[in-house]
């Protein structure tokens, strides 16, 4: 039978070289950050661990795939600080965030994302983020993010304050907003041009002008942000 693969805790856990600490290492080790991964990309988690745990005023406790495997392991156990993806498989960071708020839990989460537009900056600090950083950025980018997060002070990339505020979604014209409670019913492309009365490409013109204007990457992304939008209460 073919053995079950170590997680990254376990294989960290059994590894007899880390077993043999100075009391300097020990007290390292005792104030180190405890941070916790998820992400939906293994290559991505395994690479955040190792690159993290060179590092020693962090301990990287476990890796998850999924928010809600994130969101269950910060209810069971300290996490000081977690890194999460924007896309997870069950649900969006924003989602995560607001989880993690409305449950009331210590964990600050740092956003890690290949998507860095506008909406998701805006919703991930609206929704809790203590920091937010690019994929595309050299990794020691988030090692100071985690390290000032860990101090409690928040990193966050240069945004004009004034648009968390303001809902992108309050200046829609009447087609936009015909379009979004299109989007939010999980109609396609083709139902809405059969139903409002316009082509398929004219669909598509709209819709890209539309997902510029509210700073949404996709159509998913819009949609959560028309559900969570105060316009549409």
């Amino acid at each position: 039978m073919q053995a079950r693969p170590q997680s990254y805790a376990e294989s960290e856990a059994r590894n007899p070289a880390q077993t043999q600490t100075s009391p300097r290492d020990h007290q390292l080790q005792k104030n180190a950050a405890i941070i916790a991964i998820g992400d939906k990309n293994p290559i991505v988690r395994a690479g955040l661990a190792e690159y993290i745990a060179r590092d020693d005023r962090f301990s990287v406790r476990e890796l998850v795939s999924s928010g809600s495997e994130f969101i269950a392991l910060c209810e069971r156990t300290r996490i000081d600080v977690g890194v999460i993806g924007w896309g997870l498989p069950d649900m969006t960071g924003g989602d995560v965030l607001r989880a993690i708020k409305r449950r009331g839990l210590p964990t600050r989460v740092v956003v890690y994302t290949g998507d860095f537009s506008p909406g998701v900056l805006r919703e991930a600090v609206k929704s809790g983020a203590w920091g937010v950083t690019s994929k595309a950025d050299d990794p020691s980018v988030l090692i100071e993010t985690l390290a000032s997060v860990r101090a409690g002070r928040m990193s966050i990339p240069y945004i004009d304050i004034s648009q968390l505020a303001t809902d992108p979604l309050e200046n829609l014209t009447v087609r936009e907003q015909e379009l979004m409670r299109a989007l939010a019913k999980g109609w396609t492309n083709e139902q809405i041009a059969s139903r409002i009365g316009i082509s398929r490409n004219t669909v598509k013109y709209h819709l890209k002008n539309l997902y510029e204007k509210i700073g949404a990457s996709n159509r998913a992304q819009a949609v959560a942000m028309y559900l969570s939008s105060s316009s549409n209460r």
